[in-house]
């Protein structure tokens, strides 16, 4: 099995939540979903595992963070620039928030941000290796 990252999401709105996903380019798996969680698979290594606050809250005994807190920035990358002003243009269209911050663009990168129905931020990102100053790609290496 190679390694993987499933990001165990609390939601308030499952369906809600599986129709968001979904038009941001999420597909569903039903053999990890039941009435309490969806498996949404981004990529063959990265699955966003939405689970209703009741079933969240039986993996941990910490508070769920309310939505005006920030619990984490979930970066994502995409091979071409214009995928990311494509996704963040869906997440909107989907009810979600964009560009809770300026949008970045540094030449060889360019960075943007949306919020889905829940309050998680993401930061979708496009990068060119090539175009990093010689400083930055020794380091990146």
């Amino acid at each position: 099995m190679s390694q993987s990252i499933y990001l165990n999401l609390p939601v308030r709105d499952l369906n809600a939540a599986v129709r968001f996903y979904k038009a941001i380019g999420c597909r569903k798996n039903p053999d990890f979903s039941s009435d309490d969680s969806a498996a949404m698979i981004w990529s063959d290594t990265i699955v966003f595992q939405l689970l209703t606050h009741d079933y969240f809250l039986s993996f941990s005994n910490k508070p769920i963070a309310s939505p005006a807190t920030n619990e984490m920035l979930i970066a994502l990358s995409f091979g071409e620039r214009d995928a990311v002003d494509q996704v963040c243009d869906a997440a909107v269209s989907a009810g979600g928030q964009t560009n809770l911050r300026e949008p970045q663009d540094m030449g060889f990168m360019y960075v943007r941000t949306f919020q889905d129905l829940d309050g998680h931020v993401f930061e979708p990102m496009w990068m060119d290796p090539a175009g990093l100053p010689a400083s930055e790609a020794q380091n990146a290496g």
